[in-house]
């Protein structure tokens, strides 16, 4: 007699998915269309509708074939660090071969745009006044201001870039491929930490989803792919059992609040995998790392709490402000939903386990729950919320291992129709 494993609910649980997609984009363009816009042109997600391919379409239909069809036996068989290195590898291949659909001119230029990083590397001021000045030029309006996304984010932002054009890395196309090459160790620090808080069994299982997921679209388009690393291995490394892993994670959890406002946030995934771990140690030289990047930052000449004050005059003096919460609290979610894939919906179905996979997922969710709510994070969710969504893809270990082709291929399939079928705004 069959057995009744969920899949049918799993199913069920993708469907209600594309529904809150399907739903946020038409009451986005009604609004759009009767005098009420929500401020971008394709609701949910901030993209523009362009059918294209290139001759980098067989490049990415191979790749997520082979890792439809090899990914689940070779996560399960593969030594554990060449299965690290390898779905490193393959997200990079991924990454790339998604973004080269748009082609390589919009790749290599991403970050030239006005409303970049790199327009304003030239602005930048010496180290030592970098700190000091930073937050009188958030507010825009002013002849020194920053650009939109220098300006949205805390200096440590904008630093890296800077960083990059000043050991010799010049120009776009070198800070985007760095920005890929760190994004995509995100899959690896995941895998790390569900190997630690689960077992290795269930970390082997979520790599293939972790690798090939639409978020991807976004990971070769944006800073936030950077984002994604520097927080995952802060998280990943408070769930490792040793001194050193507890205050590097601090470290890096306390260098990510300099990257971005919303990542205060991440005291929801840290406390959660603390208190998982039952280490008081642990969370104690967490904290003390954390602590002591944030006290050289401010006594550095950046006080995060003044920078946040000015950045909400700035969001309120552009776009940000206009967008209707009444809309976007909801509609955050369809975007989230397009850009993690169907198999995250019946993934998180699953979280009613009792198993420590369990944990950091549901921080993650937490997480997006609250950036809504706070209705400072309305539209672009696809890309600002990937350093939570790298924690929702894990979900998908928890369905059944029989099962994980088919979703593989439904996530495979979904990125591949939303980059073929739209051009992302960055």
């Amino acid at each position: 007699m069959a057995t009744n494993d969920g899949t049918r609910a799993d199913t069920i649980a993708a469907i209600a998915a594309a529904i809150l997609i399907a739903l946020s984009a038409t009451v986005g363009a009604i609004l759009n269309a009767t005098g009420q816009p929500v401020h971008i042109t394709t609701p949910p997600i901030f993209a523009t509708v362009s059918p294209h391919v290139s001759w980098s379409t067989p490049v990415a239909l191979a790749i997520a074939a082979a890792t439809v069809w090899y990914g689940p036996a070779v996560a399960r068989t593969l030594p554990w660090r060449r299965l690290l290195l390898a779905g490193w590898a393959t997200s990079v291949a991924w990454i790339l071969a998604l973004a080269m659909v748009d082609g390589w001119s919009r790749f290599a230029n991403l970050f030239a745009k006005p409303s970049e990083y790199l327009s304003d590397v030239p602005n930048a001021p010496p180290w030592n006044d970098f700190l000091p000045t930073f937050a009188g030029r958030i507010v825009d309006g002013q002849p020194d201001s920053w650009a939109i996304h220098v300006a949205g984010h805390p200096p440590g932002a904008f630093a890296f870039f800077v960083f990059l054009d000043r050991i010799g890395l010049h120009g776009p196309a070198a800070a985007a491929i760095v920005v890929v090459l760190l994004g995509a160790t995100g899959c690896v620090a995941v895998a790390i930490a569900i190997r630690a808080l689960d077992s290795e069994a269930m970390a082997r299982r979520a790599m293939p989803f972790l690798v090939l997921a639409p978020t991807a679209i976004w990971m070769g388009v944006s800073a936030d792919a950077m984002f994604l690393a520097v927080t995952a291995w802060g998280v990943a490394l408070l769930c490792l059992r040793s001194t050193f892993a507890a205050i590097a994670g601090g470290l890096l959890l306390g260098a990510s609040l300099y990257l971005s406002y919303g990542f205060v946030l991440l005291a929801i995934p840290a406390l959660a995998v603390l208190v998982a771990r039952r280490s008081l140690r642990a969370a104690l030289l967490a904290s003390a790392g954390a602590a002591a990047v944030v006290l050289a930052v401010t006594v550095g000449g950046f006080a995060w709490w003044e920078g946040y004050e000015q950045l909400v005059i700035r969001y309120n003096q552009g776009v940000g402000g206009l967008r209707p919460d009444g809309y976007w609290i909801w509609a955050n979610f369809g975007a989230l939903a397009l850009a993690t894939g169907p198999a995250v919906a019946a993934g998180l179905r699953r979280t009613r386990v009792r198993r420590g996979i369990v944990v950091p997922v549901l921080a993650a969710l937490a997480c997006v729950v609250v950036a809504s709510l706070s209705g400072m994070s309305k539209s672009e969710v696809e890309r600002i919320w990937l350093p939570f969504a790298a924690w929702l893809l894990a979900s998908c270990a928890l369905l059944p291992a029989a099962k994980h082709r088919r979703w593989l291929a439904v996530q495979a399939g979904a990125a591949l129709l939303l980059q073929h079928l739209l051009i992302t705004q960055w």
